[in-house]
């Protein structure tokens, strides 16, 4: 697959009372046609900044964005507002005109353009069949759920044709349900209509669900980036480390729980699951075959990409030989194991 978005060594740089901030700080990463590619990190890290400069809302200071093989900094403002169409963008807040009806808020993009009315109408309502609303196009968007307020900012992105959608906290305003129906809608696009969707998120639930690549921003800079998979197995940054393991100010309140500041084992090891083993009992066999005790400090088991991945952080016994048949076992067992330095954070 080709590269639909490519970022080169974009830095952003705001002008402040207090001096200079820089909000980017390097960035290079490559989003291929048809990906689900998640953008995740704290809030201030960096990553609303960046998905602004992938249609120029944002200039980068520094650096180069190409989209669809056209370098943004060389469009005329005419080639770049046509670039723009071609990319859709949607909000946690929604942004629908709260005085129009659903089906004026779905047709505004093309009017805009000078598409007939007539044909506007009939491609939103073929958008809001497509988004499951085909019954409120006269609705107003004060009568909607979140939910259907967020299926109709939907529709109305996809009404230009565009090729990359721009998802920025699409899902942070909405219940767990809801949320899971608006990533179920997205991933629907994407297979269907073969759009890449770009996914602006600090909920690692969002990125395991739907996303098949990420980068992982901390303080304006991208600390990781590769396969959901590869990530949530072998986190090497510190801030993927707090996504997957958890810990202290971790990004996805669902590790919120049983976070454990200090473990006391002399080695504490991860193990991560694949999808078959996550329903074998790995570690009482282990127990039982070696005949030596862990303590299991912490577990859970996710899915990735629709496949059962599990993990837990063992503490062993002091006994180094003891140490090795565990490790031995594991990998025997054909476990992904490494070791936990100092707190989990």
């Amino acid at each position: 697959m080709s590269s639909i978005v490519s970022v080169s060594d974009v830095t952003k740089v705001f002008k402040t009372k207090d001096g200079d901030f820089e909000a980017l700080k390097g960035i290079n990463l490559e989003v291929e046609e048809g990906d689900i590619y998640g953008i995740i990190g704290m809030s201030g890290a960096g990553k609303s900044t960046l998905v602004r400069c992938f249609n120029f809302l944002e200039r980068p200071t520094s650096g180069r964005v190409i989209v669809e093989g056209k370098d943004l900094a060389e469009l005329t403002e005419k080639e770049l507002r046509e670039q723009r169409s071609r990319i859709g963008m949607i909000f946690q807040n929604f942004n629908l005109l709260m005085q129009k009806n659903v089906l004026d808020n779905v047709c505004f993009p093309l009017t805009t353009r000078g598409v007939k009315k007539s044909e506007a109408k009939k491609r939103a309502k073929e958008l809001l069949d497509m988004v499951g609303l085909s019954d409120k196009e006269k609705s107003y968007p004060t009568m909607l759920s979140g939910g259907q307020k967020q299926r109709v900012a939907i529709a109305r992105a996809l009404a230009t044709n565009p090729r990359i959608l721009l998802c920025d906290e699409a899902t942070s305003a909405l219940d767990p349900q809801t949320t899971a129906s608006i990533l179920a809608l997205l991933k629907k696009i994407n297979q269907e209509l073969g759009i890449t969707i770009i996914v602006i998120t600090h909920q690692m639930n969002v990125v395991r669900e739907i996303c098949n690549r990420v980068g992982i921003i901390e303080e304006g800079e991208l600390v990781e980036n590769g396969t959901v998979e590869q990530v949530f197995t072998h986190p090497k940054s510190r801030a993927a480390r707090k996504l997957i393991i958890g810990g202290r100010n971790e990004l996805d309140s669902e590790w919120s729980t049983g976070v454990i500041s200090e473990l006391h084992e002399e080695k504490k090891i991860r193990i991560v699951f694949s999808e078959n083993s996550s329903y074998e009992p790995v570690i009482s066999n282990m127990i039982m075959t070696i005949g030596c005790p862990v303590n299991i400090l912490r577990a859970d088991t996710k899915s990735v990409n629709g496949k059962a991945k599990g993990e837990m952080i063992l503490g062993l016994p002091q006994e180094k030989d003891a140490q090795n048949s565990i490790i031995e076992y594991l990998k025997d067992h054909n476990l992904d194991v490494e070791e936990v330095t100092g707190d989990v954070e």
